[in-house]
């Protein structure tokens, strides 16, 4: 959607004058050169940056793949425990577990194919799917925590038994595994939304742990059972946070929304007052391909007698210093905006900022 506006911002017209010579228009011309000029600036800035990306990745990925190594030896005993203690707190955690494996991974698989490189079909390559994996994930999170209320719910009308000692073992040993997993992924890049998605998934685990801990000394102590589906919808109310978290934010990258911290009238401002090259910014879109990468691009009316390089190299170098905006795609317009006709709402001007 974005490649087809800003190309069709690109087409201009051919003019015959009066000798019948075709007439180019100048700026168009130089229009034409400054992209060239700034696609070839961009690949090497953008080398680091994707060096950076990288080095990111493969750490990340290598935190994630023995956080789920962890997390998928444990859940077998979690379950095997659960259902021999009868307990739905354990159960609860140890089907919370379930997807978390499920989601770590989802989201190593995805880390592993962000990797590849772009295509002429998939012109950002496949980044996306960090995004989608962590909107799945989240989806999956509300599943579980319905489940859980349900059986809790269950449970209050015919209690079950449970066996006090073995669910508190079981539950003491899930809690040091779920540490174990959330210092593994603690140190990882945390603006990677799809880390950040698996970080929470643990640290929704090692709650579930602690309230089965909890719910294990009561019962031992006192032998109040109704204690266990009590804490289980605590677990889920927990895991019903985490999950909108992920899904609102995966979402919102989803349908291209404008990036969180970053305010179009800010950005149109800011260039208007602080680039002496430009004199009018607008139809300006951001949107990211991940929660770390984002991308801006804009029409600019240069101030007399700039050329459109340097309007170009102006914009970009104030985008990546203010807005740390590394992805911009400037058209550079001397005479009345090409879209100036557009209607808003068509789906090539919505957001529009003029």
């Amino acid at each position: 959607m974005a490649s087809k506006h800003d190309h069709s911002g690109h087409q201009h017209d051919h003019r015959k004058d009066n000798s019948g010579q075709d007439e180019h228009n100048h700026s168009d011309h130089q229009h034409g050169r400054q992209n060239h000029e700034h696609d070839h600036g961009h690949e090497g800035h953008g080398h680091n940056h994707a060096g950076h990306n990288h080095l990111h990745g493969v750490s990340d990925q290598r935190r994630i793949g023995w956080a789920f190594v962890i997390i998928a030896a444990f859940m077998l005993v979690e379950v095997a425990g659960g259902v021999i203690s009868g307990s739905l707190a354990l159960l609860a955690d140890a089907g919370h577990m379930v997807s978390d494996a499920a989601a770590l991974g989802f989201s190593w698989v995805a880390i592993h194919y962000g990797k590849r490189p772009a295509t002429a079909q998939l012109s950002f390559g496949y980044k996306r799917l960090e995004i989608l994996a962590a909107f799945v994930n989240g989806c999956a999170l509300f599943v579980i925590a319905g489940w859980i209320v349900i059986e809790a719910v269950q449970r209050f009308a015919s209690p079950v038994p449970v066996i006090g000692k073995t669910m508190l073992i079981v539950a003491v040993v899930g809690l040091l595994a779920n540490i174990a997993a959330f210092f593994v992924l603690h140190g990882g890049n945390r603006e990677n939304l799809n880390l950040r998605g698996a970080w929470l998934h643990v640290l929704g685990d090692m709650l579930g742990s602690i309230a089965a801990i909890v719910a294990a000394l009561v019962i031992l102590w006192t032998g109040w059972t109704p204690i266990d589906p009590l804490l289980s919808i605590f677990v889920a109310v927990i895991i019903l946070k985490s999950a909108w978290g992920i899904v609102k934010s995966s979402a919102h990258i989803l349908l291209e929304g404008t990036p969180e911290g970053v305010n179009l009238v800010d950005i149109k401002a800011d260039l208007e007052q602080n680039v002496a090259q430009v004199h009018d910014a607008h139809h300006i879109h951001a949107w990211s391909i991940t929660g770390e990468q984002h991308l801006v691009t804009l029409h600019v009316h240069p101030v007399g007698g700039a050329s459109a390089r340097d309007v170009v190299v102006a914009v970009q170098q104030r985008l990546a210093t203010q807005f740390n905006i590394q992805h911009v795609t400037v058209q550079v317009e001397h005479e009345e905006c090409v879209d100036a006709s557009s209607t808003v709402g068509d789906g090539h001007d919505a957001p529009r900022v003029v």
